[in-house]
């Protein structure tokens, strides 16, 4: 950019100062942490919101190597990070973004969206990080979330108990029919004749038309069932994704984990009901973090590629992988892993993503643990 400032003679002193002041003075008041680092992942400055998000004071950083930020594996990875992207030009963070956890100076870990670009100032390269802390903004969407799963209980609770009255209403009735007509086929039948048996097959008959129009109430509450409320439209695949692991890694506490997400950017338009597959996503998320409790090194990797009119969408982990007895029966009610868990989790992934036209699977991951995919309408082509 061309500096207009005007010349004036036996002052270029003070006007540099006031100008590093003056960027001084907006880079702290910009409400998104910034950290500068050269190509060797030395901390080069470090801004005022960096140092209320990190607990650091800029004094105590400068000189340091950016990784006392991360939690493990970064922490011991990023300088390999960085030295594959010089060697490869292959971006996986700059330029693109993702959502990872940081390090404070206490040691705990929290959620953050990071940006990172690059520069060069003369013949040195430089990377700029943009920070935003995501734990308030999705501890209170957690909390919205948590709420609006408990009133949804609460309704689908009561719906049920409505439902099972007058369920109970409907089907007494052709049981009851069914009933009277076998009770009295059977007493008929103790001295039989030509008239009787006529009679005999009139109540059978019976029996049949009422037994029909039982499994017709069945199927109307089958249907009602299935229709749901749920509102679809076309959504951004990567922001749906992106908000789910946030409310996920809020949910995670302090277990550092290595996030990695590959999405294709044309595949990024699909057809859902966002609050529902963000259920799906947030639930295989929660399970993969869960698995990954005892492991030593922590990977989450998400991705998705078209596929003939879907979008397949996965989610593994390096977790120890599913145990053959259960993979078997992974998406049937009541079937988990978990000593204290209800085993609807995947059950419910299960209903939602067949309610979307898609299917869901189970298979082993690349990173050693557990990799579930499932496939969504591409609304690429009706994005408008």
């Amino acid at each position: 950019m061309t500096d207009r400032s005007p010349e004036v003679p036996g002052n270029s002193g003070a006007v540099v100062l006031a100008r590093d002041a003056y960027l001084r003075s907006l880079l702290e008041t910009v409400p998104d942490a910034m950290i500068v680092i050269d190509a060797r992942g030395t901390i080069l400055s470090f801004s005022a919101a960096a140092e209320r998000m990190f607990g650091f004071r800029e004094d105590e950083v400068l000189g340091e190597n950016v990784s006392m930020l991360m939690p493990s594996p970064d922490r011991e990875r990023h300088d390999g990070y960085i030295g594959h992207y010089l060697g490869t030009g292959e971006r996986k963070i700059i330029g693109v973004g993702r959502v990872t956890t940081a390090r404070h100076r206490d040691g705990g870990t929290f959620p953050i969206d990071l940006h990172v670009g690059e520069a060069r100032i003369d013949d040195e390269r430089v990377f700029t990080g943009f920070i935003r802390d995501l734990t308030e903004r999705q501890e209170t969407e957690l909390k919205l979330h948590n709420l609006q799963s408990e009133l949804a209980h609460v309704s689908r609770v009561t719906a049920m108990g409505t439902l099972a009255t007058s369920i109970a209403h409907e089907l007494n009735q052709p049981l009851t029919a069914i009933a009277n007509y076998v009770e009295a086929a059977r007493d008929l039948l103790v001295a039989p004749d030509a008239a009787t048996l006529e009679i005999v097959r009139e109540a059978l008959d019976e029996c049949a038309t009422q037994s029909v129009r039982a499994g017709q109430i069945v199927r109307r509450l089958r249907d009602f069932i299935a229709r749901g409320e749920s509102e679809r439209r076309v959504e951004s695949l990567a922001r749906v994704v992106n908000e789910a692991i946030a409310l996920a890694l809020v949910a995670a506490g302090e277990r550092a984990v290595e996030v990695e997400l590959a999405l294709d950017s044309a595949a990024d338009k699909v057809l859902i009901d966002r609050i529902q597959i963000q259920q799906v996503i947030l639930n295989l998320v929660r399970n993969a973090l869960e698995a990954m409790t005892a492991s030593p090194v922590r990977q989450l990797r998400i991705s998705s590629r078209p596929e003939a009119g879907f979008v397949a969408v996965t989610v593994e982990d390096s977790g120890p992988g599913l145990a053959e007895d259960v993979a078997t029966q992974l998406f049937q009610p009541f079937v988990s892993t978990k000593t204290a868990g209800m085993g609807l989790g995947l059950s419910i992934c299960h209903t939602i993503v067949n309610g979307h036209g898609g299917r869901i699977w189970a298979g082993a991951s690349v990173l050693g643990g557990t990799a579930f995919h499932f496939t969504l309408i591409d609304a690429g082509d009706n994005d408008g």
